[in-house]
């Protein structure tokens, strides 16, 4: 069972940019109220923020939150001010003190929007996210906003540059069945099962005449 250790002295190094005199909320608190609430399941600023309200006491545990719990405003104006990648490194530091990878851990990796994040007015396009997380037990190891010019395929190759993944086995959807995503794997020492699908044509017909479904019944007609 993985212990969930206090992120205080993970999140010290990124940077607050608002004026300390006008601060309510604590950077700290803030950060943790979004990770956990994403963590849980909820993908837009409301759904955070009911997330905290119902689980002050377990958050209190852990950080301050003296002011309770902070607007959607607050939310969405204080994450965007934040450093992303101290704040990916700082979140996988966190990680790694909650649960030490064992050899042969199946790791999946996928993406996900999070709802709400679009606004026109202000010209911020919707935000996307690769997540790395344990299946034995969900937790997330490492996430990483996908560049809005980009996509997950280049996304993916940089979030295992920032996991310790020797002797795990990762999972893919056919999103991420590529080549260079396999070598890095590979050259992280660890195994891959990616899915194969439409978007890789020549190899998903060599699995379908290789791997026959005729071939895998037995003389009943049942699958063996």
């Amino acid at each position: 069972m993985s212990e969930l250790i206090n992120p205080f002295i993970h999140f010290q190094i990124i940077k607050d940019y608002r004026q300390e005199s006008k601060v309510e909320h604590k950077l700290s608190d803030i950060i943790l109220l979004t990770i956990c609430g994403v963590l849980s399941g909820h993908d837009g600023w409301d759904g955070i923020i009911d997330f905290g309200n119902a689980r002050l006491d377990f958050l209190k545990r852990y950080g301050h939150f003296e002011a309770g719990i902070p607007s959607a405003d607050t939310l969405s104006r204080v994450m965007g001010m934040i450093n992303p990648v101290a704040l990916q490194r700082s979140f996988i530091a966190w990680m790694k003190d909650c649960h030490t990878l064992t050899d042969g851990e199946v790791i999946a990796i996928d993406g996900k929007t999070l709802r709400g994040s679009y606004d026109r007015s202000k010209g911020k396009g919707t935000i996307h996210i690769v997540n790395a997380f344990t299946t034995a037990n969900g937790m997330s190891i490492g996430q990483l906003k996908v560049d809005s010019k980009s996509n997950e395929i280049t996304a993916i190759p940089k979030l295992l540059d920032l996991l310790d993944i020797k002797g795990c086995l990762i999972t893919i959807d056919a999103m991420g069945c590529q080549k260079k995503i396999a070598q890095k794997i590979r050259d992280k020492e660890a195994d891959y099962l990616l899915a194969v699908k439409g978007n890789q044509g020549m190899l998903e017909q060599a699995f379908d005449d290789y791997f026959r479904m005729d071939m895998l019944q037995d003389f009943d007609g049942k699958f063996l």
